[in-house]
């Protein structure tokens, strides 16, 4: 059935209208969106196809091929798929900014969200001031952590840059064990000394996994 065969109460575009976004289904918010289905299957099945599959949560770092793959799914739509969720994560972003950070759990929360591909290793430095509010959030690596890909140029530069106070180390381990490795650990102690030596102080280093994190502050491995 397509959505023009529906009563005008029961579209979702009139009922928006009639009674607000918060009446509409995910499936129908997304509908409004992407607009148009295929002559075989309306744009509100297509939606509760591509929900059913990834989930909603998931869908915002689900790659443009594998959107693709649902019926009624072409580039054009997927692109707007991601777009939708792109903005949602600046949107998100731009409200944190300032955020104080006390915790490994506070850095845990900001970075929900954050990690554009959980299926890949990413170091992240938070950049703090003197009341550890976050003043900027900086991806430096994608890859297996190591000392050459966090080199203290690279993960300092903007520090510098920004006058930041301080900074936290923030990676995802794709395997969602959070116990550090060996490499880990060499490269928080490489860049604790460098942060020593510019006197920009590394408050932790958080590793983070599916539903938990590992501080190393909080193991007393940063001190």
């Amino acid at each position: 059935m397509r959505i023009h065969d529906l009563d005008p109460e029961n579209r979702p575009r009139e009922r928006f209208l009639k009674t607000g976004p918060a009446s509409l289904s995910p499936a129908e918010l997304l509908a409004l969106v992407l607009r148009s289905g295929t002559r075989n299957s309306n744009i509100i099945d297509t939606c509760n196809a591509l929900i059913a599959r990834f989930g909603l949560e998931k869908l915002a770092d689900i790659p443009l091929s594998e959107l693709q793959k649902i019926k009624g799914i072409g580039q054009a739509k997927a692109m707007q798929v991601i777009a939708v969720f792109e903005l949602n994560k600046r949107i998100h972003y731009s409200r944190n900014l300032q955020r104080k950070v006390l915790s490994a759990r506070d850095v845990f929360e900001y970075m929900a969200g954050r990690i554009p591909d959980i299926t890949k290793e990413h170091l992240f430095v938070l950049h703090l001031n003197t009341k550890n509010q976050i003043i900027r959030n900086e991806q430096v690596t994608v890859g297996t952590l190591n000392a050459s890909l966090a080199h203290p140029r690279e993960v300092f530069k903007s520090a510098i840059r920004e006058s930041a106070h301080a900074i936290i180390l923030v990676h995802n381990h794709p395997s969602g064990d959070v116990e550090p490795s060996n490499a880990d650990r060499q490269v928080t102690e490489i860049l604790k000394q460098a942060g020593s030596f510019l006197q920009i102080d590394l408050l932790d280093h958080v590793i983070i996994g599916v539903d938990t994190w590992f501080s190393f502050r909080e193991h007393s491995l940063l001190t």
